[in-house]
């Protein structure tokens, strides 16, 4: 194959800095945490993404062009579903002027110093729905550069001047001489020449992909069954092993007697891991036949025993005490003393599986000269690579990640711990590298083995004064803290508060006179971790759910009362008025336990409305309609942008009416998805997406349609039934005489 550039699949990783240690739930998993120090630039506020024009022109990492005229974008983030390929492809094939049908991609390898995340510093890893901000101008220019090193090798070859050239759908052209050449032609030149540093960039009025509805390239292989996931992977002479993991967190293994299990036939050996036992087998069926053989005792001093009615119990007693202040103005204790009227309300929050259609899985082998490739949908490559090698005693350049696409994550793959992948590590050094290791997780396994979103608790007071304004607002937060204790704490953490349990609330965009918010920092032995929108799963129901009663305690319409409170925030009140308007808000009213409900929410950067059309009646909940208004500045590919909100309504629609987690005397209860039911097709809401216009840099939207689902849908039910229904998932038997 011809290159422009090289190709880095081979390239030598740099080692990464790094120090080890166990500790939490690292310690329980065996997992190894990285302390690297990270540089996190969270996508500002209501400003947008931050200003990343002035990043290199690397075209030689990021696009690969063939003799047959294809063209490779390398993508260093990680697909598991969202469609970030085709984003990301779109905007380089774009300033690129490459023809679509022969854009192609390809996952990028484990190298920090090309690949690295920019909104997350030296970091190669994918979340926060990042991938398109922090890609747009690095891409951009990489297409741009490609474009004018294509355009130099056909002025050098056809002696004309460089401004009579334009290149057009993958052919570079010279009307006078009416020469023409396809990219795969001048490819070979063209690497030759310098990269051009500050390459032109197209005006968006020249753009063809960008802002347009593309084919999704991978769409053809997901439906023929060609496109490889991790559980795909097959290696000569592989393994397969399941591990059997304690029942409880923080329980230990005390003694195991594997006779039974090794009598089963296809059992191939048994080994002890920091996590569990782990059973070796030709296939899955023969090694989980083998795990159920197993008699394991376990050392259950010092797990979590608790069950989920205590942990709550224990964080609604904790927040009646002061916590730490998050943020804060004026006195707002005074204003609700003196207010006219005072309201207060609580809300809670289970724990959530994040319940991906495909289960954690890893496939690790180890090369002749020792080193190892590791296959797997990573998510994380820096701090995965790391661990690995960490484990397997080598340094970073001896482990090759290779990642495959994933089925689905909501961040579960995203651990700072690489807990699955440190799993896989240790069953391979446990067994000498002899053969490579396929570690599959069962849906079991998938749905107890923790990292779930955090159980919260919510306490809110506010007072209003004789016209309805705001006159004081105190907020108190419990959750255990995703942050402490991972790589991430010395940027995300200050003063003890982790910005992501307070996120979308204690940043406010509602214009508050004087407000509170207080956070405690819970401690029980649960593992957790982002699920999919993070902190603001949470706190965009109590924020939006209280100001709809605020509004209507104030006996103001719920539209008009957040508008009036949004002055300052012209995005969101933007997606406000969309919203709003596409769902007729001003023409329905209340009927027959039918009515609206609306919320708006601001996440990642991008700002998403959605007005819930809800039917309440014999104690069902039925959503019949969605319909969302969201910014996230320039829709690189709206198709992608619309079928994230539509995919986010019916990720959210489950948790909202009846997912959770829970623990009887420490034990995980929900195993599958007959006690944890994803939303059924004939649950689903016709849903409506409208994208605001906007020639801002893009910002995410794999996160920020979650967000505002349950509190358009609860303030729906209270406008349908006049009953509030505050904490998820929504209660129905609550609903009196409805």
């Amino acid at each position: 194959m011809l290159t422009l550039g090289r190709s880095k699949a081979g390239a030598r990783t740099p080692r990464v800095s790094r120090r080890s240690f166990l500790g939490g739930a690292a310690a329980a998993t065996g997992a190894i945490v990285i302390g690297f120090r990270l540089d996190l630039k969270n996508p500002a506020r209501a400003a947008g993404a931050p200003d990343l024009s002035s990043v290199k022109a690397m075209p030689n990492a990021f696009v690969r062009i063939a003799a047959d005229d294809t063209v490779t974008v390398i993508i260093k983030h990680l697909d598991m579903g969202q469609g970030n390929t085709t984003g990301l492809a779109a905007i380089l094939a774009d300033e690129l002027d490459a023809d679509w049908s022969r854009v192609r991609t390809e996952f990028a390898p484990a190298d920090a110093a090309l690949y690295n995340n920019l909104l997350m510093g030296p970091v190669q890893g994918t979340g926060g729905s990042t991938a398109i901000a922090n890609s747009w101008f690095q891409l951009r220019k990489a297409g741009a550069a490609a474009r004018e090193m294509l355009v130099a090798a056909a002025s050098f070859q056809w002696k004309v001047p460089v401004s009579e050239i334009v290149v057009v759908r993958g052919v570079v052209r010279h009307a006078a001489s009416q020469r023409e050449a396809r990219f795969g032609a001048l490819a070979v030149s063209a690497a030759t020449l310098p990269v051009p540093q500050e390459p032109r960039l197209k005006d968006p009025s020249q753009w063809r992909l960008i802002g347009t509805k593309v084919a999704r390239l991978d769409s053809v292989a997901k439906t023929d069954g060609s496109a490889i996931y991790s559980l795909d992977i097959r290696r000569p002479g592989q393994v397969t092993a399941l591990v059997a993991h304690p029942p409880r967190f923080g329980g230990t293994v005390k003694s195991v007697d594997d006779k039974a299990a090794r009598a089963v036939k296809g059992v191939l050996d048994v080994v002890t891991i920091p996590s569990g036992v782990a059973v070796i087998a030709k296939d899955t069926w023969t090694a989980r036949k083998g795990r159920d053989a197993l008699v394991v005792t376990w050392d259950d001093g010092a797990a979590e025993a608790r069950s989920s009615d205590a942990i709550l119990a224990e964080y609604r007693e904790t927040a009646k005490r002061p916590g730490l202040v998050a943020s804060e103005r004026g006195d707002p204790e005074a204003g609700i003393k003196g207010a006219a009227k005072v309201l207060e309300a609580e809300f809670s929050f289970p724990y959530l599986a994040h319940a991906a259609m495909e289960p954690l899985n890893a496939t690790i082998e180890r090369a002749a000269d020792g080193s190892y490739d590791v296959f797997a949908g990573c998510q994380l490559q820096t701090i995965e690579q790391a661990v690995v090698a960490a484990i397997l005693g080598v340094t970073t350049d001896k482990v090759r990640l290779h990642t495959q696409w994933a089925g689905g994550s909501f961040g579960r793959r995203a651990t700072p711990t690489a807990d699955y992948l440190a799993e896989a590590a240790h069953i391979m050094k446990a067994t000498g590298g002899k053969a490579p290791v396929h570690l599959v997780w069962t849906r079991e396994d998938d749905m107890t083995g923790g990292y779930y979103r955090p159980t919260v608790f919510h306490k809110l007071r506010a007072g209003l004064d004789a016209k309805g304004a705001i006159t004081g607002w105190q907020h108190v937060v419990v959750g255990k803290s995703i942050m402490i204790g991972s790589p991430f704490e010395a940027m995300i953490v200050k003063n003890g508060i982790d910005g992501t349990t307070v996120e979308g609330a204690s940043d406010t965009p509602y214009a508050l006179p004087a407000y509170r918010f207080e956070v405690h920092n819970a401690r029980e032995g649960v593992p957790v971790l982002w699920w999919r929108s993070v902190g603001h799963t949470h706190t965009a129901q109590a924020m939006e759910v209280f100001i709809d009663e605020l509004a209507h305690a104030a006996s103001v319409d719920p539209l008009a009362y957040r508008l009036s409170l949004l002055a300052s925030a012209p995005r969101l009140s933007g997606v406000l008025k969309l919203a709003a308007e596409k769902a007729n808000w001003d023409a329905v009213k209340a009927d027959k336990g039918r009515a609206l409900g609306i919320a708006a929410h601001e996440s990642f950067g991008s700002y998403v409305a959605m007005v819930a059309d809800v039917s309440v009646e014999t104690g069902k909940i039925k959503v019949n309609r969605i319909v969302a208004a969201v910014d996230v500045g320039i829709a690189v590919t709206p198709d992608v942008v619309r079928a994230q909100v539509e995919g986010a309504v019916g990720f959210a629609l489950s948790a909202v009416l009846r997912n959770r987690v829970t623990l009887t005397d420490g034990v995980v209860q929900e195993r599958n998805f007959d006690t944890y039911e994803p939303t059924r097709m004939s649950e689903m809401p016709v849903v409506e997406v409208h994208i605001m216009p906007s020639q801002a840099a893009p910002t995410g939207i794999g996160e920020p349609g979650v967000p505002t689902l349950a509190p358009a849908i609860s303030n729906a039910i209270y406008a349908a039934t006049g009953q509030r229904l505050r904490s998820l998932p929504l209660d129905l038997a609550s609903l009196r005489g409805v």
